[in-house]
């Protein structure tokens, strides 16, 4: 049995899984930022609408 390739083989899987779960933790973060720009994005657009609830509800359209 190779003891030294083993220890390489787990040392390498160590790193692979500690590489994995920073970019899940950074994909996270960066969807969690994007949730909150969406919430930011529906929250002015309600706003508008409230302020000026007729615009936006006609369309005309010609062909």
């Amino acid at each position: 049995m190779d003891i030294a390739g083993l220890s390489t083989d787990m040392r390498t899987l160590a790193l692979q899984n500690k590489v994995g779960t920073a970019v899940l933790d950074k994909t996270m973060d960066t969807n969690e930022a994007l949730g909150a720009g969406l919430v930011q994005m529906i929250d002015a657009a309600a706003m508008e609408q409230s302020v000026n609830p007729h615009v936006g509800g006609n369309m005309d359209i010609r062909i």
